[in-house]
């Protein structure tokens, strides 16, 4: 699952603002905004979450769960590398 900080780490690596990603996600603005507030995974419809997501995920982002850096990380972003 994405968190609300991830979804804001991923626009910052992208430099989109949060009306870019309601664009290419097709998910509002207002809910962009809401998700991205959250504390931890944010409560929202499915289908918006995955929307987000995916739009991130097509322009080069990659989610990391926690745990899963030097067995201690929480979760984060990063950049897709070259063929990835």
């Amino acid at each position: 699952m994405v968190t609300g900080d991830q979804m804001r780490a991923a626009r910052a690596y992208l430099r989109w603002s949060a009306k870019d990603l309601a664009e290419k996600s097709g998910v509002s603005l207002p809910t962009i905004q809401r998700m991205e507030s959250a504390s931890g995974v944010p409560s929202a419809m499915a289908p918006n979450l995955e929307a987000v997501r995916a739009a991130l995920e097509s322009a080069g982002i990659v989610f990391i769960p926690a745990g899963s850096y030097q067995g201690d990380g929480g979760p984060g972003v990063r950049l897709r590398g070259a063929g990835e």
